[in-house]
């Protein structure tokens, strides 16, 4: 299966209207074969383990799940409905582009301008988790819906591989998700290859001029890395996956005394705009508390893509993974 754009549709179209008039002139008595190309489909297993058929080349797709925002958008995948209210402009082009119907976030979706624009594909997840049911309520029995929710019981790590080649099975783009696959799990082993197994690390997300604690393992985004590379976390406290960190005093994360900071500046992503936005390179150069710990003396501090707030996708991890293993590379 092959990702058709727009215009490639209208190519095959004047071609095969181009076919059937030579056929008519031939003047033979014979009738040229019907092309069923459009009538062909492909039958995947989402990762809600439900078997779904859907068309292989879907005249009209919606999206709802930033895990597959970026990578469609590289693979040159068109949508005609998504969230984009729920992307960055910097990440992926599809903000910009005025066909696509924007169904505006998960808080208040318009999941009216979703009907309107009559997928024969939907998928869905993440932030619209919620909404699934209403969304096959108000579409045709016969569209096809994909479920790119992460499984409870499956890691992050597996469910960023599985997600990108369920993706891949989808558009016709299995290699492009394989070598996606593929650079994730270099750099996930050249981040674990170059950590020293002993310096200790601390996970943090400001939001809202905060800084606040990532646990290893649970916190947002950076939790799951602990496990990961197995590092050595400075402190170890029960934290939650809130969007915004725990509440963990700076005084105890200083306390820790960290030889690494991991960070996620949240708001980088959705406030850098604001008059008011505090990056978190500034949080943690001025607060007092961290001043000594050894993570900020030798400058040991990595920041999450700016934007991975928005999208969390494999991209953007396999990005951060580079980043730390250069840091580790250059401490040793």
């Amino acid at each position: 299966m092959r990702t058709i754009t727009r215009p490639r549709l209208a190519i095959i179209a004047l071609a095969s209207a181009t076919t059937l008039a030579l056929a008519a002139c031939s003047g033979g008595d014979s009738e040229p074969a019907a092309d069923s190309s459009s009538d062909s489909t492909v039958e995947v297993t989402d990762m809600a383990g439900n078997t779904v058929e859907l068309p292989s080349d879907p005249s009209s797709v919606a999206v709802t799940d930033n895990h597959a925002f970026q990578i469609l958008d590289d693979w040159g995948v068109e949508l005609s409905a998504a969230p984009l209210d729920l992307m960055s402009e910097d990440v992926v082009s599809y903000p910009g582009n005025s066909d696509i119907a924007n169904l505006g976030n998960h808080r208040e979706p318009d999941l009216e301008a979703l009907v309107n624009a009559d997928p024969d594909v939907v998928i869905n997840g993440y932030r619209y988790s919620s909404h699934a049911e209403d969304i096959k309520n108000l579409l045709p029995e016969d569209t096809a819906f994909i479920n790119l929710d992460q499984p409870e019981d499956m890691p992050l790590d597996e469910y960023l591989r599985e997600s990108t080649n369920l993706l891949g099975e989808i558009f016709g783009h299995e290699e492009d998700a394989e070598k996606l696959v593929g650079d994730f799990d270099a750099s996930l082993d050249r981040a674990r290859e170059s950590y020293n197994g002993e310096d200790t690390v601390m996970g943090i997300i400001t939001s809202g001029g905060d800084i606040n604690y990532a646990a290893p393992g649970e916190g947002r985004a950076i939790g799951p890395v602990f496990d990961w590379l197995d590092l050595t976390p400075a402190l170890e406290q029960e934290g939650s996956e809130n969007h915004q960190g725990d509440d963990v005093s700076v005084e105890a994360i200083a306390g820790s005394n960290p030889d690494w900071l991991l960070v996620m500046d949240r708001d980088a992503a959705v406030s850098d705009d604001d008059s008011e936005y505090s990056a978190a390179e500034d949080l943690i150069k001025n607060s007092e508390a961290l001043a000594s710990v050894p993570a900020v003396e030798k400058n040991q501090i990595d920041y999450m893509p700016k934007d991975f707030y928005v999208h969390e996708d494999i991209i953007l991890y396999t990005e951060f993974l580079d980043s730390m293993a250069d840091s580790f590379e250059q401490a040793e």
